[in-house]
């Protein structure tokens, strides 16, 4: 073998827009966001600070969910859950019906992505690294 040897992270699907940084930048920015919202004591910052972050996070975890490079199935559902049910309280969703419609969508999400994810990956189910 010639050369230094692969890291496990060499084998993560890379991003669309090839080398350029930007989910380290996102996070970046996040992080600079919520000091200066904790510093001002601004929870519009801070509340940026948080979706930046998340945003930046979600989008490795789909990238590698999709890869078939490591399952972020419950993470993923549980976004897509999460998401749901506050647009439907949004909606003015009686409370009683929002938890019905919460558990039916993580469990339909939850095997949706798991199946999405043997595929992707060959027939495993679940990969560690």
């Amino acid at each position: 073998m010639t050369g230094r040897p692969r890291s496990r992270r060499d084998d993560a699907p890379r991003p669309p827009w090839g080398s350029f940084p930007l989910v380290e930048l996102c996070a970046l920015s996040a992080i600079v966001l919520g000091i200066w919202g904790l510093l001002s004591r601004n929870g519009a910052l801070m509340a940026g600070a948080a979706l930046l972050g998340s945003v930046a996070g979600l989008e490795v975890a789909v990238r590698e969910h999709l890869g078939g490079y490591r399952s972020h199935t419950l993470v993923l559902a549980g976004t897509l859950t999460v998401v749901t049910l506050v647009v439907l309280t949004f909606a003015g969703v009686d409370h009683t019906l929002l938890l019905v419609i919460g558990l039916a969508i993580l469990v339909a999400a939850f095997l949706t992505l798991r199946q999405l994810f043997k595929r992707r990956s060959g027939g495993v189910a679940v990969r560690v690294r």
